[in-house]
């Protein structure tokens, strides 16, 4: 039967296999409802639109979801596509239900693969929804699998966009929730559209191994129930091969053809109770020779997510790796529908499983560390950085248990137990032995934070913390030290910045800034300009978005090369940034217009066999606009207001700081890169004797980067 032939007798037959209790009238009037808003209007595939949300729904039936979910699965686009209103959907089913109808509609509409800030921010809307109720994301994850199984139907570009969307946020988001069949189900939908010669040679490979090894599956799960069966253990034993875009990631990650691939298998052993599971496991390990690292007990230290199994690989007579999770039946439940298991009914009530998770608790959880980011490209790192993350479970000296993503530090560790210890860190012993901060922890080790009274977060640390919770503690903390020292050298900097327009950095303008930018005040605007998070430009263009410098006599910057052809443009090369003034040479790209190279550039040489390419050109003699960058590595003395009065002396020399990059910090020194945009060589000359001149400059060059761009 296809869901376009799934009548309401049918769906409420569904619903009362598990739940003998369900209102039936409210359901054959909600599927009565939807049938009704959608009428007249056709999916792509040609099929009337209500067999999608008829489809959703059965697809939440199958996790045995409660009434609400059901409805709100039929009525999901109703509020959005139909003339059908919030007010409407309230009156006829209820208040919790038009809620769950509102909070879909609005998950459909945030696009979810746009650019980074956006997406970030969308981010935090999705996970609004999620923590207002999680049944919400259930009837998301369903239409998105639906919708997934009849992309064909779909234009090309959109087929890919869908994809793209499903690989990088549902997929991940349903493993996280504990759902592992959907993240493996939409993942392998998602690689039939983004790669689909790749699925295809995978599945030869399958095709192949099975001609040459028989069926594999059957004969080890024959062998296995025959191993329990010896000592008297009742289980139900399930083998299948692994989901291609598993097997794909598994090729990816390791750089193994599929031939040296081991366990692309897969084995379940449901057992009666907890006790069997540790008696199976110890009956597969005398039958097979377990591989050393490959042991996970999710039992006595379950996921966050309710996820509970034991997990070992073991290797057979002919080198063949095999996984095996070992589970009860309860905890299979919650390995099925994850966090959702909170809502399953089972005989007519609520499941009562002792394994399922909290949802309140679990969103909160999840959610807490990314309430504290300010920064929406910080948060959008946190966010992924937990969704994708696997555990590691590590102990403190007490005995306690710490849940951390693989490949985390001390660091992470010291601010999972509490952000004081984070910021005081100075070391870490593991197993007893002083160890490296970036210490990769593994399961099962011991790990003591040592601290000390006045240390601080260094930012060396972003490099080496990888959980969202320590890195956007990390940040936190050193914006609050660097915080007055910032303001001050903002300040400075936008005074440089609108003197360049001729204009004054006053308190209004400043304040007219930070609410164009939609920060946090005028101190916010000093501080992220003194950090180098903006550019003083940025604020300049954010109060006057028109204003450019004063022209006068100018030769356009756009037409400031001598010896192109007509129409020809040109782009100043990122290695040298020649300067008008210098001596200068073309080379030429094919449907790229013009590089300009200063002559001593290093880069040449590497066209030295394409004389061809090369035009002979020159700047125009004139007044240039000061809108050339260059770069002075200046080393100073770490004294109160020194980098702020070298910020005036160049805005005083009518140069624009367009960034600033801290190389080292030390007590009485820093080293940094300054950003300047200049007239031309003799202003960069003449800037370059002011500051020489400074006492507390101790050395000053001008920076050129070999290795910038790439060479074509």
């Amino acid at each position: 039967m296809t869901y376009a032939e799934t009548t309401a007798d049918d769906l409420v037959a569904l619903v009362r296999s598990y739940n003998p209790k369900t209102n039936e009238p409210l359901i054959r009037r909600a599927y009565d409802y939807g049938a009704k808003m959608h009428d007249g209007q056709f999916r792509h595939s040609g099929e009337p639109y209500f067999s999608h949300p008829v489809a959703v729904a059965v697809l939440l039936t199958e996790q045995r979801l409660d009434d609400a979910t059901i409805i709100t699965a039929l009525l999901h686009d109703t509020i959005e596509d139909t003339r059908a209103s919030y007010s409407e959907v309230e009156t006829l089913f209820s208040h919790e239900v038009a809620e769950l109808v509102d909070g879909v509609t609005k998950l459909t509409n945030l696009q979810l693969n746009s650019t980074e800030t956006k997406q970030a921010e969308n981010f935090r809307k999705l996970f609004m929804a999620m923590s207002k109720d999680l049944r919400v994301i259930l009837v998301k994850l369903a239409d998105r699998l639906h919708n997934m199984r009849t992309i064909k139907s779909m234009r090309p570009d959109k087929q890919t966009q869908k994809a793209r969307e499903t690989m990088d946020i549902y997929a991940p988001l349903a493993g996280r929730m504990g759902m592992q069949w959907m993240r493996e189900e939409l993942e392998d939908l998602a690689f039939r559209v983004l790669n689909p010669e790749g699925r295809a040679s995978i599945i030869r490979r399958f095709i192949t191994l099975q001609r040459e090894s028989g069926d594999v599956i059957q004969r080890i799960t024959g062998d296995m129930r025959g191993e329990l069966a010896k000592v008297g253990i009742e289980a139900e034993v399930i083998g299948r091969a692994k989901k291609p875009y598993s097997i794909w990631r598994k090729m990816e990650e390791k750089a193994q053809s599929f031939s040296r691939l081991s366990d692309i298998y897969g084995f379940r052993v449901i057992t009666e109770s907890d006790e069997d599971t540790y008696r199976t496991l110890g009956a597969i390990h005398q039958r097979w020779r377990a591989v050393p690292g490959r042991f996970k007990d999710y039992i006595s230290q379950p996921k966050s997510n309710g996820y509970r199994s034991i997990h070992t690989t073991v290797s057979g007579r002919d080198g063949k790796r095999v996984e095996v999770q070992i589970r009860t039946r309860q905890m299979h439940d919650v390995a099925e529908t994850g966090v959702a298991a909170h809502w399953s009914y089972r005989d007519g009530v609520r499941s009562k499983n002792p394994f399922a998770v909290d949802p309140a608790k679990w969103i909160a959880q999840l959610t807490e560390q990314f309430d504290a980011e300010d920064d929406h490209e910080d948060f959008l790192e946190a966010v992924k950085l937990e969704m994708y993350a696997d555990q590691v479970f590590c102990f403190t000296p007490k005995g306690d248990v710490v849940k951390l993503p693989r490949g985390a530090t001390p660091i992470d560790f010291a601010y999972a137990i509490h952000t004081r210890i984070g910021n005081a860190c100075v070391g870490a012993k593991i197993d007893g032995m002083r160890v490296p901060l970036w210490t990769r922890v593994k399961n099962g080790q011991s790990i003591e934070i040592i601290t000390a009274q006045g240390q601080t977060p260094q930012a060396t640390w972003l490099d080496i913390a990888t959980t969202g919770k320590a890195k956007s503690a990390i940040r936190r903390s050193l914006r609050e030290v660097d915080r007055e020292r910032f303001i001050k050298l903002g300040r400075e900097l936008a005074r440089s910045a609108f003197a360049h327009v001729g204009k004054k950095a006053t308190e209004k303008a400043l304040s007219t800034a930070a609410r164009n930018m939609r920060l946090d005040g005028v101190d916010d605007v000093l501080a992220r300009l003194g950090s180098s998070e903006v550019t003083g430009r940025a604020v300049v263009q954010s109060v006057y978005p028109d204003l450019a410098p004063r022209k006068s006599d100018q030769i356009d910057s756009e037409h400031a090369v001598v010896g192109l052809e007509p129409g020809q443009s040109f782009d100043r090369a990122p290695c040298c940034n020649p300067l008008p003034g210098e001596r200068i040479v073309g080379i030429a790209f094919r449907g790229r217009g013009v590089t300009v190279h200063a002559i001593d550039c290093e880069r040449l040489s590497t066209y030295e066999d394409q004389p061809d390419r090369w035009l002979d050109l020159r700047w125009h003699e004139g007044n240039h606009p000061a809108v050339y960058s260059a770069v002075f590595d200046i080393t100073l003395g770490n004294g109160a207001g020194v980098l702020g009065r070298i910020c005036t002396l160049i805005g005083e020399a009518s140069a624009n700081i367009a960034d600033l990059e801290f190389l080292e910090r030390r007590p009485d020194f820093y080293r940094l890169l300054i950003y300047v945009e200049l007239r031309d060589v003799a202003h960069l000359h003449s800037l370059m004797l002011t500051l020489e001149a400074e006492s507390d400059v101790a050395a000053i060059s001008r920076h050129r980067d070999p290795s910038a761009g790439k060479p074509h």
